[in-house]
């Protein structure tokens, strides 16, 4: 361990995001998710709502009603999401702002959804932006799915009206935090034989003035859960051709480029999944690997990025579904494997550049998980070690990865054991390998008092890590 040198972190061909928490599923910590799936994400989506006019706000509304006239998920007087707890006379110690800090500490950017009252005022817009300074870069998507009917802004509101409101978020909020992506989340093209997307008139100039398209996608979906089962024959659920939903998203894609005079945009899917309501077990993980597949061999380089929505779920639109005797343990499903199988693919993966030699104390710069600058210990392997440990004598928080497999030290941790880089593989016997270290933010925010600190956060790490690597056990077997 002689050498260290530069290494950068940059985009995906295609980058994955997963959805973390929603009406249907609570949040779950990303030591969690990192260990079940062995590689942090590009970002990760949350789901909040904002009606600050409202007598029962800033209740969950689920909470705050009683369902008894309740047929429906959304019938309830606004969205049944986590409340959105900052803004004026708000505060930024509680929700989703703990969950957005834990992201971030694991070097993933934060993709935040709300749902909000078009009455919401140019000061409240701009209070919302003065909370998401000091989170680096992340994708913000206001009002999604607006071209639908089952949101309460959209039973508040014309579809103008919504539009409308929209571009006068963008304005607002990119005035005050221009880190923030904004996403416009709408229909598209829905309908094989239509040329124009839905409510296209409306929302032109939102088309225009965000930074990023998307649509919600599934491959199937069971849209009347909770409230009724997915039977042959119901009216509540749907499953389409994989091929189909891929076509309607790249054509709602070329849709959105013509309307903005031919400029391309980043394009996302923000939900995609199959519902295992719909498919069973193991045909929702059937058709999310075709899916995936689909978009690696037809090379479709124009979709940025795909949410699988979502990790953890009550119902069967998990990677998990939660344990109904136990709401902190998650049960696997076979679509768990598949998507394991998934982010491990080049095509998934984000690319990493080794530079130049560099020396110690190094500073790191960490922009985003596509933009990120750390340092690459290359390590010699005689063969598959017994024991692979990282012993620290600092308060570091850091991102490392060595064989695809990532690991987080948090700031507290003092050894970190690698040996899982090398379960469940074929024996490869002697090697050169390379340990890689980055460092996102500590305490998930950003020094937005510095030059570049709304884009950018910076560690020195003045030591490397000192390594203890075995070959052997520590007593031989007397059989």
């Amino acid at each position: 361990m002689n050498k260290v040198y530069t290494v950068k972190l940059g985009r995906a061909k295609c980058a994955v995001d997963l959805g973390d928490g929603s009406e249907r599923g609570e949040y779950v910590s990303q030591d969690y998710i990192l260990s079940r799936l062995g590689r942090p994400h590009r970002a990760v989506s949350l789901m909040y709502c904002y009606y600050p006019f409202d007598k029962e706000w800033p209740q969950r509304i689920s909470e705050a009603v009683s369902g008894e006239d309740i047929s429906f998920q959304w019938d309830y007087p606004y969205d049944d999401y986590f409340p959105y707890t900052g803004g004026i006379g708000g505060s930024r110690e509680g929700e989703p702002f703990t969950s957005m800090r834990d992201i971030r500490r694991h070097g993933q950017d934060v993709i935040l959804t709300i749902t909000m009252d078009p009455a919401v005022t140019d000061e409240q817009l701009a209070a919302i932006g003065d909370d998401l300074r000091s989170f680096g870069r992340m994708f913000l998507r206001i009002n999604h799915e607006a071209t639908g009917n089952w949101f309460s802004f959209n039973k508040r509101a014309s579809y103008q009206e919504v539009a409308d409101f929209y571009c006068r978020a963008v304005r607002i909020i990119r005035e005050h935090a221009p880190n923030v992506m904004n996403n416009l989340c709408i229909g598209g093209i829905e309908d094989m034989n239509s040329t124009e997307a839905v409510k296209e008139k409306e929302f032109s100039q939102a088309v225009k003035d965000t930074d990023i398209w998307s649509v919600d996608k599934y491959l199937a979906l069971h849209w009347g859960w909770p409230y009724d089962i997915a039977e042959p024959g119901g009216r509540t659920q749907k499953r389409s051709s994989v091929r189909k939903i891929f076509s309607l998203t790249k054509r709602s894609y070329e849709r959105f480029c013509q309307i903005n005079g031919g400029v391309p945009k980043p394009m996302l899917m923000s939900e995609c999944n199959a519902d295992g309501d719909v498919t069973g077990a193991s045909g929702q993980a059937e058709m999310v690997r075709l899916f995936y597949d689909m978009i690696k061999e037809e090379k479709a380089e124009w979709l940025s990025g795909v949410c699988f929505y979502q990790f953890r779920d009550r119902g069967r639109l998990g990677l998990e579904i939660q344990d109904p005797n136990c709401p902190e343990v998650g049960i696997e499903q076979p679509v768990m494997q598949v998507y394991r199988d998934i982010i491990s693919d080049e095509w998934f993966r984000p690319e990493m550049t080794e530079g130049a030699e560099a020396s110690l104390p190094a500073v790191l710069r960490w922009g985003s998980s596509e933009d990120a600058e750390g340092i690459a210990i290359p390590v010699h392997l005689e063969r598959d070690p017994v024991f692979f440990e990282l012993n620290f004598r600092d308060s570091s928080n850091l991102m490392i990865e060595i064989d695809g497999r990532w690991f987080y030290k948090s700031p507290s941790a003092k050894c970190l054991d690698l040996m899982p880089a090398f379960y469940g593989k074929e024996p490869c016997g002697e090697r050169d390998t390379v340990l890689r270290i980055f460092a996102p933010p500590a305490s998930g925010e950003n020094d937005i008092s510095t030059d570049d600190g709304l884009m950018n956060y910076y560690f020195t790490l003045e030591s490397l890590p000192e390594i203890r690597l075995r070959y052997e056990p520590a007593e031989q077997s007397l059989d």
